[in-house]
């Protein structure tokens, strides 16, 4: 245990950070993911390298959302009409913006859009997967996603800017 503990809690911290921005929230969730994995490591079946890891991370995912389930924080989908003026489907210029400078960008979505974003963008998660598992509309999933992307892009544009990238 102490050992799948040392391998994986800086991974699965990395994934829990990905849905809930407050630190110690994240502890929270980590604590929970460990103790749900053991308790039900009878349930992991070995598909060759890996398989323990995305186990694991599906579990952090869904502890993720367990938590923001069980905080409400799913009653406060973020529609309220300032959307940044970027054209549609204008994919953002990230060379040169550190992959940290990112990550940071997408923990300060609004809860929704980053919710959102991190299943269909990362977790490769369709819209209808989406709605089901938030228990949400497909269309509000898929407004939650174009809203987090049109952010992240003035986003990106704004520290480019900033930072003479451009």
């Amino acid at each position: 245990m102490k050992a799948v503990y040392c391998n994986y809690a800086g991974r699965l911290a990395a994934v829990c950070s990905r849905y809930v921005s407050v630190d110690d929230d994240v502890k929270d969730i980590l604590h929970d993911v460990f103790v749900k994995a053991f308790t039900s490591i009878s349930k992991f079946e070995y598909r060759g390298k890996g398989s323990l890891g995305a186990w694991l991370s599906r579990i952090a995912v869904n502890e993720s959302l367990s938590f923001l389930k069980r905080n409400g924080r799913f009653d406060k989908w973020i529609d309220d009409g300032r959307m940044p003026d970027i054209a549609e489907d204008e994919a953002p210029d990230m060379n040169d913006v550190p992959t940290a400078v990112i990550y940071d960008m997408i923990r300060r979505l609004p809860e929704g859009y980053r919710t959102v974003f991190n299943l269909n963008v990362i977790e490769n998660r369709s819209h209808a997967e989406i709605a089901g598992m938030l228990g949400i509309t497909e269309s509000t999933s898929a407004s939650q996603l174009h809203r987090a992307k049109r952010m992240l892009a003035s986003w990106i544009a704004e520290y480019r800017k900033k930072n003479n990238l451009d």
